[in-house]
């Protein structure tokens, strides 16, 4: 499953969302986009000149292909760790006229999913991927059949998706487990184990295991053990009740091509399951640390990215947190799509090539064909030296 097909999968719950709400505001004008792709790449002095050619190719690839389709997106690319290219396009208020820059803050949907603590926890000791999930949730309810963390981080336990208008929820919820309202009553989908199915409640669920595990509010134990230790200083919950000075402004596109104010959300519901906010450079750190051991151990990196499989035996595309695949290189690649109302990221490592690639945007549903594109033109360049 590449980019294109996650980000289809991810987007068929909202398409009800779109026809509803896409003609609500008043539109913005389009060519303000163009205004970005006039000068060339930005440069990163203490990146070695060699990565020029990558760069410039990468630039050009997102102005033709993405600049005139999304309000405001960066782009960051790092290899070996090391960022060898990040840039931001368009603006972040369109009405404002406000630009976007690299520390522009966005949703990024699903992209929470491999943030969530899990592996650490199960390093620790303190979190057992095989234990029935009531062990650290007591409130959950009992479904007739157990129900692990394990199973939830690879979407196999039966906890069903989004339905009619819960995508677009406007409501505070003041706890993760408050938020387990909106379906925990609600009957599996499949017993536990038997068959894949895409599940952002699933990861809310495993956001409450995690304060169950730690002792710690879940969104606390992130700030605390995940983004501060890997330098994430712009990744934060979405909330509205905070002033959050670098967030963007959200969009969506009508049919007609012209950009609305998409309609305001509360993401406390679904924190570990789609509620974040980022930037591309952040999340390139964080992809950056899972290419070799030391945030984890290299154990816990394989067991991520080894593909689960049901209880049948059939392979499933996705381990714990991360969907898994060999792209057209040959290179294992861990990778996540994030769809909100607002925002559409991509966000992938090659683990071959060592190459992590980070694509966030402001608007809904955008298409992001073109981040792969740029991925391969890093990850060809990425094989190419370390064949010298």
């Amino acid at each position: 499953m590449e980019f294109a097909q996650l980000l289809g999968l991810l987007v068929h719950a909202r398409v009800s969302y779109l026809h509803l709400h896409r003609s609500q505001s008043v539109p913005v004008v389009l060519f303000l986009l163009q205004a970005t792709c006039v000068s060339p790449p930005a440069t990163l002095p203490r990146v070695a000149e060699q990565w020029a050619a990558a760069r410039a190719r990468a630039h050009a690839i997102a102005c033709e292909k993405l600049a005139p389709n999304i309000p405001g997106f960066a782009i960051a690319v790092a290899v070996n760790g090391l960022l060898v290219w990040s840039e931001a396009f368009g603006y972040a208020d369109l009405e404002a006229k406000r630009r976007t820059t690299p520390a522009t803050q966005f949703r990024i949907g699903s992209v929470s999913k491999p943030l969530d603590a899990v592996a650490q926890l199960y390093e620790s000791g303190r979190l057992d991927l095989d234990t029935p999930v009531q062990r650290y949730v007591p409130s959950f309810p009992d479904k007739g059949a157990p129900i692990t963390t394990r199973e939830l981080g690879g979407h196999l336990g039966g906890i069903r998706h989004y339905k009619g208008d819960e995508f677009t929820l406007n409501q505070r919820f003041p706890t993760v487990t408050a938020g387990l309202a909106v379906f925990q009553n609600d009957p599996l989908i499949a017993p536990p184990g038997t068959r894949f199915s895409y599940s952002s409640y699933g990861f809310n669920l495993i956001g409450a295991a995690v304060e169950g595990a730690s002792g710690e509010q879940f969104l606390v134990y992130m700030s605390r053990h995940v983004f501060k230790p890997l330098g994430m200083t712009s990744t934060a919950p979405d909330k509205n009740d905070s002033l959050i000075p670098n967030r963007t402004r959200f969009y969506d596109r009508t049919e007609a091509g012209q950009f609305v104010p998409s309609p305001t959300v509360d993401n406390s519901y679904k924190w570990a399951g789609g509620g974040f906010l980022s930037t591309a450079e952040d999340l390139v750190r964080f992809g950056s640390a899972h290419l070799q051991p030391g945030y984890l151990k290299a154990a816990t990196l394989e067991l991520l990215f080894t593909p689960q499989h049901t209880t049948s035996g059939e392979a499933t595309p996705y381990g714990i947190g991360w969907f898994l695949t060999t792209d057209t290189l040959g290179h294992r690649t861990a990778y996540h799509g994030g769809g909100s109302v607002g925002g559409t990221t991509m966000f992938g490592i090659d683990r071959d090539s060592r190459v992590v690639i980070a694509l966030v945007t402001n608007v809904t549903d955008a298409r992001l064909n073109a981040g792969q594109e740029i991925r391969l033109v890093f990850d060809s360049s990425a094989s190419q030296r370390a064949k010298r």
